[in-house]
């Protein structure tokens, strides 16, 4: 088919170095060593050798000699592996004569060795795709040499069944390299490839795969024999590929599978081939073996949009579905495997989560449909220990059907009266049944599983509620069994402690659905009657709660607790709150029952029951109380929520009782002075010393939070200032080096200096403030310096023991400069250097940060450009002053800053960038106007700035790039620096504008250049808030007039690579 054809002599000869000491012989050692030898060591020799030996200067020759004359599978696959690593780096990339050469060489040595090792094919390949890839837009006299890829493969279909398996995987894997976007290359610069691909190429692939699929379901297959079998696998794999392709940008992910629409382009429709996806059923009737891809296909091709079709077309599609659904279900051999159980529940899902209740009644056939698929729905269920992970989709599409019953307005009947008691009254039976199977065989039992759990009750709620009468009925049933039953067996001297346990998980599966369902109510849809069957269920649970309470000295049960606390919540959510009516039907048969008369006296009983939680669980679940002194130290961090609670409990009636509030203090006073005696002394129990405090500051941070108004705030901040500070400034100087002890305190002082709800107001009087502040100043530079001696610490334990203390220290800072309580002109005023220690700390600390570190961290992240956001805003002046390498610095990580993921660290750069341009527009516009000479700190940042325009017109490119390549979600943060910069860089603006307007397309460059044209027009030459708020008007226009322009373009990533 193909001559053998040796890249070019560039290949051959430049890079290879005859004597270098990787020779043949020695790296076909190293591949065995690598991948055959169970010697970890000798295997991590191998490793690094050959990892020094892709980055040697011949990689490329030996590569090929690897190739040509390995004698094992091993060496081509190392060779696959580095040349792919080749042509994938960014930096001193390959040039395109010579990527041509590898592309053509592939394709050649796949050809006339077709039988090479599976794993071999499949990286050279991979090698093919990733070329494809990243040379999709490079051009060689005019023609995108790296787009001919169904000429490429067309020549492999045309030959044997290995060769046609191989041409259809190219296919296959070129679609799916292309569909992943990868961290070493811009996002703008992979959806560009992706949007180009899907327009030029893949409606073509994915016609030549159904007709492949068509040409093979009109053969007799004989799918014994493993080529043949292998084909059809991988057509039905390229196929799937092509479906599942990201059509418009949204890279949805799996754990949204759900919820996923297939955004097939309109300018598919001319193909239909999505009116017969019919056909694909007839593998499954005719084929057994194959079935598990063609359902992953069908679950896609259920998932095209709807806006695809008209009406009638839809319904035609929709028919077509469901018919195929049901030859399924009268004919499911194919079931048994999980595997296509699994993509068939999930198939079931999509047809309700993509088509409404009035669309499926009105499909041909639809009674005996439902009727299929409730009584497979109900077969599953029974049978909870196969395939548990495929019951959600089951249980979603029952979910899905019953919330559309109030709404479906089709005169044909929709039967789920029928059959959703039937799947309810399936689900709950066989979750009780399964107790006494699980605890025989030793199974892992799903109740351990919270997530699991709760996503199907969730679930239930909504199925539970359909026929609520019903459901009702079979609880109270139920619950009436269980309960009586274990009461007997307590009562009985001979009763075994495994009939107790099972009886226990009965009830807990009970409790937990009757919490669900009654968490299920909707009050317009809900009646008096609803609301009294759900009294007689909160009346059994209550009833049942009595009886396990009382047993609780002897012996409990953790799981049906865990089914209460859950029960009470949903209650809590919809039977408590102002919202609910006083004379719910629910609370009067409670109070007949247990003479509870309203939600206040049930929430007594809440409080009660936690009491009785909190003495009797203490020793296993609540060692944070320090209960026997058991708990480490990471364990107290749930004493912060512990206190939070008691604190919002003792607002409730405190008002100004300061009494009040020194009483609920006395222990943690008695605590402070334990500290603080043992602090005075030498030699003291440093553990003690340490459990103490760590205790203490954590309830006093709980406390805090719950004291969100002034006059409870003071008195807290009275009774720790200024008696007790020094103990945490002390405990700062002592255990630096200890996050465990030092990460709580600062959390401490972070919580007393923010101001909550405006909490923080000091008399004109006070000098609390300053003084607050000054105590902040001390503790962040206490902290800043002593960390700033532990000199390197390992990568791995960088964020514990450094990173997460600066990040709190940044925050704190953050919340003491934006709280409004503090004057911080008088600092300077009167000589006291606290401002300047807080700040020069601030600089120290951030400097011994790399720049990756930065957006690596979350949190460090958001405190960091939090802080950055106040100190431009605010304090421009001391950034002004700053030496010229912390500038760049600091400029530089906004620059990163704006390409963030994380959308709160992307629009702080935007605010911190637009204060430091409006600053320097002032002054430049100052210095052109005879006012009087500015600062020389004022002069040292403009002459900055003067010398390293590139900084500044590099975020020009970036801000631009953002928002019209991609995907900008805070398009008005992003308008508000852009003016700005764009005054300052008149010049480069319009340089950046002619190379957009030259990249588009000739037909398009008018109305490009239109764009920018309108972008500007009305714009006046000042940052006036009326001018800006001009400018974003004009900026939102702009994007929409270019991304319109630029649809159905494949130009415009020549201007994203310019920028980027």
């Amino acid at each position: 088919m193909f001559k053998p054809h040796c890249l070019v002599s560039y290949f051959n000869s430049v890079y290879f170095v005859s004597n270098h000491k990787f020779g043949l012989a020695q790296l076909e050692i190293l591949c065995k060593q690598l991948y055959e030898t169970t010697d970890t060591a000798v295997r991590h020799q191998a490793e690094k050798a050959l990892v020094e030996f892709t980055n040697s200067p011949d990689c490329l020759s030996k590569c090929q000699l690897l190739l040509e004359r390995g004698s094992s599978s091993y060496s081509q696959l190392l060779a696959a592996t580095c040349l792919s690593k080749l042509v994938s780096r960014t930096s001193n990339p390959l040039p395109l004569e010579q990527r041509i050469d590898i592309r053509n060489y592939v394709l050649n040595y796949l050809a006339t060795r077709p039988k090479l090792a599976a794993f071999v094919t499949q990286a050279l390949i991979q090698l093919y795709a990733r070329i494809t890839k990243l040379g999709w837009f490079d051009c060689q006299k005019d023609d995108y040499v790296f787009r001919n890829v169904i000429a490429d493969v067309t020549r492999f279909l045309q030959d044997s069944v290995e060769h046609c398996i191989i041409g259809v995987t190219i296919l296959s894997q070129l679609t799916n390299e292309i569909n992943q976007a990868d961290t070493t290359h811009p996002l703008t610069k992979h959806r560009k490839i992706a949007s180009s691909f899907r327009d030029s190429s893949l409606f073509d692939i994915f016609t030549l795969s159904c007709n492949l699929l068509k040409q093979a379901s009109g053969k007799n297959l004989n799918l014994n024999d493993e080529s043949q079998h292998g084909l059809l696998m991988q057509l039905l794999k390229l196929s799937y590929n092509c479906l599942n392709y990201d059509f418009i940008g949204t890279s949805t992910d799996e754990s949204s599978d759900d919820l996923c629409t297939v955004q097939i382009p309109t300018s598919w429709r001319s193909g239909s081939r999505f009116l017969h996806s019919a056909a694909l059923f007839q593998f499954i009737s005719f084929h057994p073996s194959v079935p598990f891809p063609v359902l992953s296909c069908l679950v896609q091709i259920a998932s095209v949009r709807r806006s695809l079709f008209n009406n009638a077309e839809r319904a035609k599609f929709l028919s077509h579905l469901v018919d195929g659904v049901k030859r399924i279900l009268a004919n499911p051999q194919c079931l048994p495997d999980p595997n296509n159980y699994h993509e068939f529940c999930r198939l079931l899902a999509r047809l309700k989560s993509n088509y409404q209740l009035g669309e499926l009644v009105k499909v041909e056939n639809y009674p005996e449909v439902i009727r299929l698929i409730a009584n497979f729905t109900v077969t599953s269920l029974q049978h909870w220990e196969f395939a548990p992970n495929s019951v959600h989709y089951l249980l979603s599409l029952w979910q899905r059907l019953a919330a559309s019953v109030p709404y479906v307005k089709a005169t044909e009947p929709h039967l789920l009266e029928t059959y959703t008691p039937e799947v309810t009254k399936a689900y709950i039976t066989s979750r009780l049944e399964s107790v006494h199977v699980i605890l025989r065989d030793g199974l892992e039992d799903p109740l351990d599983d919270a997530g699991l759990v709760q996503q199907q009750l969730d679930q239930l709620s909504t199925i539970g509620r359909c026929e609520y009468e019903k459901t009702c009925a079979l609880l109270v049933q139920l619950f009436d069994q269980a309960a009586q039953t274990y009461q007997e067996l307590l009562q009985s001297t001979n009763s075994s402690a495994a009939d107790i346990t099972v009886q226990e998980g009965r009830l807990t599966w009970l409790v937990y659905i009757i919490g669900a369902v009654i968490g299920g109510r909707v009050s317009f849809a809900s009646t008096d009657e609803q609301d009294a069957m759900d009294g007689e269920l909160v009346c059994r649970v209550l009833q049942l709660m009595n009886l396990t309470d009382s047993r609780l000295a002897q012996a409990g049960n953790e799981r049906l607790e865990l089914a209460m606390l859950s029960f009470f919540e949903q209650f809590r959510k919809i039977y408590i709150g102002d919202q609910v009516q006083k004379s719910s039907k629910l609370y009067r048969r409670l109070s007949e029952v247990l003479g509870l008369n309203d939600e206040t006296m049930v929430l007594s009983v809440f409080i009660g029951k936690i009491i009785t939680n909190l003495k009797y669980w203490g020793h296993e679940h609540f060692s944070f109380l320090g209960i026997n002194n058991q708990s480490n130290l990471s364990d107290m961090r749930c004493r912060t929520t512990f206190y939070t609670a008691l604190g919002r409990l003792l607002m409730v009636d405190l008002g100004e009782d300061e009494d009040q509030f020194e009483q609920f203090m006395l222990p943690l006073t008695a605590a402070f002075e334990t500290v603080a005696q043992m602090l005075s002394t030498n030699t003291f129990n440093e553990q003690e010393a340490k459990r103490t405090l760590v205790g203490l500051v954590r309830d006093l941070r709980g406390i805090a939070f719950a004291f969100n108004a002034k006059t409870s705030f003071m008195m807290l901040f009275d009774w720790i200032y200024p008696a007790y500070m020094p103990i945490l400034q002390r405990a700062i100087e002592l255990w630096y080096h200890d996050p465990a002890c030092t990460t709580p305190v600062l959390k401490l002082m972070a919580e007393l200096v923010h101001n909550r709800s405006q909490r923080l107001q000091f008399d004109v009087s006070s000098p609390n403030g300053i003084l607050l502040f000054r105590e902040t100043s001390k503790m962040i530079t206490t902290y800043g310096n002593r960390i700033l001696t532990l000199g390197e610490v390992p990568k791995d334990q960088v964020y514990g023991v450094k990173l997460k203390g600066v990040s709190v220290c940044f925050a704190m800072l953050k919340a003491v400069l934006s709280g409004n309580y503090v004057n911080f002109g008088v600092f300077r005023l009167y000589g006291d250097d606290a401002l300047d220690n807080a700040l020069q700390t601030f600089i120290k600390l951030l400097l011994s940060i790399p720049h990756s570190d930065l957006l690596d961290y979350p949190k460090l992240s958001q405190s960091f450009y939090s802080l950055l956001e106040v100190l431009t805003q605010d304090h421009m002046n001391f950034i002004a002053s700053l030496e010229p390498h912390v500038v760049m610095y600091i400029l530089s990580s906004i620059s990163e800053g704006l390409t963030a993921l994380d959308t709160m660290v992307c629009t702080g750069c935007c605010s911190s960038l637009d204060h430091i341009v409006t600053y320097l527009f002032k002054q430049l516009s100052r210095s052109t106007k005879k006012r009087p000479a500015p600062m020389a700190s004022d002069d040292r940042f403009l002459h900055i700035m003067q010398q390293h325009p590139e900084m500044i017109q590099q975020m020009l490119s970036t801000v631009l790039n953002i928002i019209i390549f991609e995907d900008c979600r805070n398009q008005w943060s992003m308008s508000r620096p852009l003016l700005g910069l764009i005054l300052l860089n008149e010049k480069y603006f319009a340089d950046l504008r002619n190379s957009i307007v030259n990249s588009q397309p000739p037909e398009k460059q008018q109305a490009m250049h239109l764009c920018f044209e309108n972008l500007m027009e009305g714009i006046e030459r000042n940052l006036l808030t009326k001018n800006r708020d001009r400018f974003t008007q004009n900026l939102s226009v702009f994007r929409r007039e270019v991304n319109d322009s630029m649809k159905n373009s494949t130009y415009g990533v020549n201007s994203n690579d310019m920028m980027s």
